[in-house]
């Protein structure tokens, strides 16, 4: 089957085809954290969205070339680095360190880079840009000194939206309120210095300021993939005007089109709200851990749902992702059991023919569990010989590239525990179901959980585990 993905900008279902099918790798860019405050989940939702495309991408054959921006200068990162009396770059760091330590938890692949706005490079990339807009007419400075996109000059404004320009509103990324800009839909490319700024400000033809925020995304991406992408990437929140901008201020430099396919990933809520920090269901992943989740756990629970559909983050939700991975770890373990080395023949393409279809994960994470129960159903009966177990295991190493989901070989249990649960598998084996009802009660007192399979039984860190 032929790779297709849903293209925002069509509202359609497209076959993939590269810019250049004979040029290798692909190139990808994905819109990164605002490093002023810590990424929660609903950012990580995105992020693992992007890191199941890479993969899928990479499992079908193709090499990507993934570029992550860091936005580390706008609005909110000033105002944070002000009112915390640090510089800007002491301030953003910080976040910039969480970012990488939670992506390094869910098991997110590193992208070959991660450009910060605030590199000069860039900065010289983006007044470079600003520069040719100005002299085309697409952009003109205004009487508060700030350099503004003219939307009314580039025709194709709000087809990635499809987005009525007469309904267009001030946006609170952009200062309006004594500007005179020639309508208010344009947007700052370059964003004259302020008091409030601080020492945040970079020399430009017109005069101190910063870059707005839309500019950096696109200088950076040009910089390190050209002037044409295969696949942009991002929320649905970043569709306008974040990425409406970005295509008319690279399209207004180079007369060439920027992005073959933009992918947008759904919304998270929380409960079925929206995550906010005055509803008390603000999570990060840290929060997460904190109940005794894990990062594979919570990798799960933000990949099984499809791109496209929001997400609905419940505390219910996480108990399911632990129980499915439990599932997967004791199938794998009795595989193991049976299978032997081998020449394994090569299974079913069901899961990355379903990953093919818009990254169905749904459809795929149905097929990997159904193909669970059936192999469980064959080696309860004894029907399952060494070769098919070797087959399957390497059927899911192939699969696993994608999920990740495999658990950790080095996890300890406590000796306190794994007493418990000797006592508790003797107290069965004499029917005292008193005595195991209570042993099993203080081994999840120490964060752990004993499940009960046919091979006996199996000890898996609990809610509150640390």
């Amino acid at each position: 089957m032929a790779l297709r993905f849903f293209n925002t900008h069509s509202r359609e279902i497209e076959e993939f085809e590269p810019r250049d099918p004979t040029a290798r790798p692909i190139r990808m860019y994905t819109c990164g954290p605002t490093v002023y405050s810590r990424a929660h989940i609903g950012n990580f939702r995105a992020y693992i969205f992007e890191d199941l495309l890479q993969r899928h991408l990479e499992l079908r054959g193709y090499k990507v070339h993934r570029v992550m921006n860091i936005t580390d200068v706008e609005d909110k990162t000033i105002r944070g680095a002000r009112e915390a009396g640090v510089p800007l770059q002491k301030f953003t760091e910080q976040f910039k360190d969480a970012f990488f330590e939670d992506a390094h938890m869910l098991r997110i692949k590193r992208a070959d880079e991660y450009p910060a706005a605030t590199d000069q490079r860039y900065i010289d990339r983006m007044i470079e840009m600003i520069s040719v807009l100005i002299s085309k007419g697409l952009a003109y400075q205004a009487d508060d000194k700030s350099v503004y996109f003219r939307i009314n000059k580039f025709p194709d404004y709000g087809k990635l939206a499809h987005f009525d320009l007469t309904q267009l509103q001030s946006t609170g990324r952009v200062k309006h309120d004594e500007y005179d800009k020639e309508h208010i839909g344009d947007f700052a490319l370059w964003k004259a210095w302020d008091e409030v700024d601080g020492d945040v400000k970079w020399d430009s033809p017109w005069g101190p300021g910063r870059p707005g925020w839309h500019i950096e995304c696109s200088a950076m991406s040009m910089a390190l993939l050209g002037d044409q992408i295969d696949i942009h990437c991002g929320g649905v929140d970043n569709i306008f005007p974040h990425h409406e901008a970005e295509i008319a201020q690279s399209e207004g430099v180079t007369g060439k089109k920027f992005v073959r396919y933009w992918l947008h990933c759904a919304h998270l809520l929380v409960d079925g709200q929206k995550m906010a920090k005055s509803l008390g269901n603000f999570y990060t992943v840290p929060d997460v851990l904190a109940k005794g989740y894990t990062g594979r756990e919570l990798r799960y629970a933000l990949l099984r749902v499809h791109y496209r559909v929001p997400l609905n983050f419940t505390w219910e939700g996480m108990n399911e992702a632990r129980e499915s991975l439990a599932r997967i770890d004791e199938w794998l373990a009795r595989l193991h059991e049976v299978a032997k080395p081998g020449n394994a023949q090569h299974l079913t393409t069901a899961f990355e023919d379903a990953l093919d279809d818009d990254l169905n994960i749904s459809a795929a994470l149905g097929f990997l569990f159904e193909s669970i129960r059936e192999t469980n159903r064959a080696m309860d009966q004894n029907k399952m010989d060494a070769a098919s177990a070797s087959e399957w295991l390497d059927w899911w190493k192939r699969i696993n590239t994608v999920l990740d989901l495999e658990a950790e070989t080095d996890v300890v249990i406590p000796n306190e525990v794994a007493q418990l649960a000797e006592e508790r598998e003797n107290a069965r084996r004499e029917k005292n179901w008193k005595r195991s009802d209570e042993l099993r009660d203080r081994i999840s007192s120490l964060g752990w959980e004993v499940r009960d399979t046919k091979d006996g039984p199996k000890l898996t860190r609990g809610a509150g585990s640390a």
